[in-house]
C-alpha cells in the first residue's frame, strides 16, 4: 500500500519526488530500490531529519504498530500531523501512544491509488486543525478521490473500497474463465470484462443515474441480460458480495478490538 500511495503521488506532480521520505526498519535495499522508481529519499531512521517533515504517513502493517509507535514518539513533535493507513487502527489508540494533542487522521486508500484512481475515505481524531484537513485532503487528492467519514463508518469502508478492488478482480479472474471456455482469447476476454466495467462504472458516475435504475434500463424481459442476471440471483452473486463486504469489515473491527485491548493491557 505504501509503494501505491508513492506511485500515486509521485505521478500526481503536486507534490515533488525530492520532498517525501520513505524509512523502513532495516531493508535499505528496499528503500534505494523506492528511490531509483520514484525518485523520492529512501533513508534510515538514523538519518532521517524528523524535524523537517511536516506530515508522517503510517503504513506498517497493523501488529508493528505499537512497536513503531514506541520508536517514533520521541520523534515526532507534537504539531505534527500523522496520517495512518493502518487497518483496524483508531485515532484514539494512536493518540494515546504518541503525545497529548497529537494530529492524527486515520485513511484508507486502496491499491488503485497506484494510478492516481483511488477511493480514499479519511476520519479525523480530536486533535485536528481544519488547515490540517485540508494538508490531508491535498495529499490523499494526489491519489484519487477522497471521502471524509466518521471513524466508525470505517471498517465498512474498508469493506467496500479499501478490499474492494480485490472483489473485482476474483469477478474478471471469472469472467476470463468463462470467456476462455467459450473460445475466447484470454486475454482478450479480460480486455472486453475490464472495457465493460471501466464503462459501467463510468456510466454510474456520470450519468447520475441509481445502479438500480442502469439496470433496468439495460435489462430486456426475456432477454441475454435477464438471464444473466437469474444466474446470479439463483447462483448467490448479489447475496456473496455483501458477504464480502461483511466479512472484511467484520475482520477491520476485530482489528480494532484487538489493538484496543492491547493497549488497555499495556
Amino acid at each position: 500500500m505504501a509503494e501505491g500511495m508513492i506511485s500515486g503521488i509521485v505521478q500526481s506532480d503536486q507534490i515533488p519526488a525530492t520532498q517525501i521520505y520513505v524509512t523502513n526498519r532495516s531493508n535499505k535495499n528496499r528503500l534505494e530500490e523506492l528511490h531509483q522508481t520514484y525518485g523520492i529519499q529512501g533513508k534510515g531512521n538514523e538519518e532521517l531529519d524528523f524535524d523537517q517533515i511536516d506530515t508522517f504517513i503510517l503504513a506498517m502493517k497493523p501488529k508493528d504498530a505499537e512497536a513503531a509507535l514506541s520508536a517514533l514518539k520521541n520523534k515526532v513533535k507534537p504539531h505534527q500531523l500523522v496520517l495512518s493507513v493502518l487497518a483496524g487502527i483508531t485515532t484514539s489508540y494512536l493518540e494515546d501512544l504518541l503525545h497529548d494533542q497529537q494530529p492524527v487522521i486515520r485513511v484508507m486508500p486502496n491499491t488503485s491509488s497506484t494510478i492516481g484512481a483511488s477511493a480514499t475515505a479519511m476520519s479525523s481524531g480530536r486533535h485536528v486543525s481544519k488547515e490540517q484537513e485540508l494538508m490531508a485532503k491535498e495529499i490523499l487528492g494526489c491519489m484519487g478521490e477522497v471521502y471524509a467519514i466518521e471513524e466508525n463508518k470505517m471498517d465498512v469502508f474498508t469493506g467496500i473500497a479499501g478490499s474492494g478492488p480485490a472483489y473485482f478482480y476474483y469477478l474478471m479472474e471469472h469472467i476470463e474463465k468463462a470467456g476462455e471456455a467459450a473460445g475466447l482469447d484470454k486475454k482478450m476476454s479480460c480486455a472486453i470484462g475490464a472495457q465493460t466495467l471501466l464503462g459501467a462504472a463510468k456510466m454510474l458516475l456520470e450519468t447520475g443515474e441509481t445502479p438500480t435504475v442502469l439496470r433496468e434500463k439495460v435489462t430486456s424481459p426475456n432477454g441475454t441480460t435477464a438471464a444473466g442476471l437469474h444466474a446470479l440471483e439463483q447462483f448467490g452473486g448479489g447475496e456473496a458480495i455483501e458477504q464480502a463486504i461483511k466479512e472484511a469489515a467484520k475482520r477491520s473491527e476485530e482489528i480494532s478490538k484487538e489493538m484496543n485491548q492491547l493497549n488497555l493491557i499495556r
